[in-house]
């Protein structure tokens, strides 16, 4: 299996990041932009897309701040892979960004930064900002 790459991808919000934060670190919130449907047992979440499944866990999370999700197998075991959706707020502006780091196969990176796009796009009419 090739290896996938590294990538990371910045979007401006207009958004607190109190309120971002509800919607990048609970099940009900990442329902509303991320997957077509979000559940959770303690650490591990399960998200839907068309009938799809997939599993991770919650790696690391700093309240307010970010969220990093491990990929996991089917035995529930960490894959090398994640992504993690970190709030960034400029002190002088206060102006609010979601930093999302991923991954992709590279022949996949630029259908995968658009997807983001449209996932970010959905979040932005979510919480009211556009």
């Amino acid at each position: 299996m090739d290896s996938k790459i590294r990538y990371e991808l910045e979007f401006p919000l207009n958004s607190s990041p109190q309120l971002l934060y509800q919607y990048i670190s609970t099940p009900s919130g990442l329902q509303e932009w991320f997957a077509d449907n979000v559940n959770s047992r303690g650490e591990f979440f399960t998200f839907t897309w068309d009938d799809v499944e997939e599993n991770a866990r919650l790696a690391s999370k700093k309240t307010g701040e970010k969220v990093k999700f491990k990929w996991v197998d089917e035995s529930k075991k960490d894959t090398e892979y994640y992504f993690e959706l970190r709030i960034l707020e400029d002190e002088i502006t206060k102006d609010v960004s979601l930093m999302v780091v991923d991954f992709s196969e590279e022949d996949e990176l630029d259908e995968s930064k658009l997807l983001w796009e449209n996932q970010i796009s959905d979040l932005k009419h979510v919480i009211g900002s556009i």
